[in-house]
Order: C-alpha cells, then sequence, then structure tokens
C-alpha cells in the first residue's frame, strides 16, 4: 500500500478523502476516521405537529416515536438544505463521496447535486436506491476501494456498480407515514392493511414495490430468507445488514437464519434511528446485502 504524506495548515492534517452520508444511513460522525478518510453525517429533520427531531446523534427515537402517535395529524420530514451539503463539500479536502437516501423517496439526492456544482472540488453524488443497510454497504466499499488506492475516477465507477447489484429487502408492520408522506401507493397501503397480509417488500430502481404477499410476520421472516438465495449461491465476499426499528426479536432470528444459510462475509444488526424509524415504525425490518 502506498504511503500518503498529507499536506498541513497550522500543523493540522488535511484529509484527503470525506465520505458523507444523509442521516438515513443510521449512524454518526464517529462511525469511521483515520488519518486518509473522515465521514461525516448530514442530518434529516422530522416534524411533529410543532415538534422537531433533528436526526443527529442527540436524537430520541423513543420519544420522536411516542411523539408521532399521539398526533391525528401529518408527521413530516424535510431533507438537509443545501447550504450544509455546502459547508461540508466545500473544504481543503480534494475527494469527496456523498450517499444519500433513494432520490425517489426524498429531495436530499437533488440538494446534495446543487451543493456540488457550487464547489471546486470532485464531489460523487450517489444515489443509494435504497436506505438504512444500503447506505452502509456503499460506505464499507467505497472505505475498502480507497485503501487499495485506486483512482478517484476508478472509485467513482466501480461505486456506482457496486450499487447497482445491492439488494434492500424489508418488511414493515404499518404503511401510514410511508403513504401520508407519498413514498408509497396508497393501493400498496390497502392491500397490505384491508387484506391483513405482511407484504415482503423489495426495493427496485429507489422505488418500493411488493414481491409477495404472505399471510403472517414469521412466515414473511422466513420468505424473506429464502429469497436472498434467488439473488446467488456464494455470499463469501458480500455483506448483510439488518436495520430494525424497536424490534430485536426478529431481527436476531434473521441473523441466524441467514448465517445458517448463506455464507456472507458479515452478517450485522443495526438500530433504526430517526428517519428510518418515522418511516418504518415499530417492528419495521430491513435487509440489504451486497
Amino acid at each position: 500500500m502506498v504511503k500518503y504524506y498529507y499536506p498541513k495548515r497550522n500543523g493540522a492534517v488535511i484529509m484527503k478523502y470525506r465520505i458523507i452520508a444523509d442521516s438515513s444511513c443510521d449512524l454518526t460522525n464517529d462511525y469511521y476516521k483515520d488519518d486518509e478518510i473522515d465521514f461525516k453525517v448530514a442530518p434529516l429533520t422530522i416534524h411533529v405537529k410543532e415538534e422537531e427531531f433533528i436526526d443527529n446523534e442527540n436524537i430520541d427515537v423513543d420519544r420522536m416515536l411516542k411523539a408521532m402517535h399521539s398526533f391525528n395529524g401529518k408527521s413530516t420530514t424535510s431533507c438537509p438544505a443545501p447550504g450544509e451539503f455546502l459547508n461540508l463539500f466545500d473544504d481543503d479536502v480534494p475527494y469527496k463521496f456523498c450517499i444519500t437516501i433513494s432520490g425517489k423517496m426524498s429531495g436530499t439526492f437533488n440538494c446534495a447535486n446543487f451543493a456540488k456544482n457550487q464547489v471546486d472540488s470532485k464531489v460523487h453524488v450517489i444515489d443509494s436506491k435504497g436506505t438504512a443497510g444500503s447506505l452502509v454497504l456503499i460506505i464499507n466499499e467505497l472505505i475498502r476501494l480507497i485503501k487499495l488506492n485506486l483512482p478517484y475516477e476508478e472509485i467513482c465507477a466501480r461505486i456506482d456498480e457496486f450499487r447497482d447489484n445491492s439488494i434492500l429487502l424489508f418488511i414493515l408492520s404499518d404503511f401510514d407515514n410511508m403513504v401520508k408522506n407519498g413514498r408509497m401507493s396508497k393501493f400498496t397501503s390497502f392491500v397490505a392493511t384491508t387484506l391483513k397480509i405482511k407484504p415482503l417488500c423489495i426495493a427496485e430502481d429507489g422505488d418500493i414495490k411488493i414481491k409477495e404477499k404472505i399471510r403472517t410476520m414469521k412466515a414473511c421472516l422466513k420468505r424473506l430468507v429464502e429469497t436472498i438465495g434467488e439473488f446467488g449461491s456464494d455470499f463469501s465476499q458480500k455483506e448483510c445488514i439488518i436495520s430494525h426499528c424497536k424490534n430485536d426479536e426478529d431481527a436476531i432470528f434473521l441473523k441466524n437464519a441467514i448465517c445458517e444459510k448463506y455464507n456472507f462475509k458479515n452478517v450485522s444488526i443495526m438500530p433504526m434511528r430517526g428517519l428510518c424509524s418515522f418511516y418504518a415504525l415499530e417492528k419495521g425490518i430491513t435487509v440489504a446485502f451486497g
């Protein structure tokens, strides 16, 4: 591995790379940092009645969910403003990558691109076409590619290809906020709630689609595990991330079942933070792999 010698300003090392993600990644600023790479999170905001919950390390997810359930009106979210991204892009770090929640679910991707066009440094904005673990997979792969000392342009091309080959499956018990905020169709919600089924859903090019209609949560979890096998047989070089909203029991069940059936190099469980909990609500669970 080539040893980099970083320029200094006022005695401080200037990083060579920065990875930025919006808070749908469920991570905080301390997720990763070394002498070459730093990591930053741009928080979204959840609005419940007159109260704002900024999706950073200080958010109280339990209080946010309680406020949402006690409010009969429509709760909403807002993406980071272009100026917030501009602050993260416009400095001495020469190479930057920014990963956002699906552009079909949020304006975050557009805000990041707007800010990108205002700066001179190289910024590659990546629409994850998913959320939660989808972003974490991309972040982890970016770190791996950077450590291979590849040219910036090659990293950009390879990370886009990696994104296109990643999969996001999920199960929600409540589609209310998804429908109210235009993130999925009323028909999909009608099918899920009126027919009393637990749909197994998939993110397809950033859209939410029902993959299968299943009667019970336990059957849906088992079918999710089986569905992973439709996307390959050798997962030894792939990672799997299970994200959940207040659902340790099902997350652990999934991890054990996935580890028993497949040879992922790593299977991890992550609790959802504010933005993902807002949409998934209690018992919601996602599985991203790639």
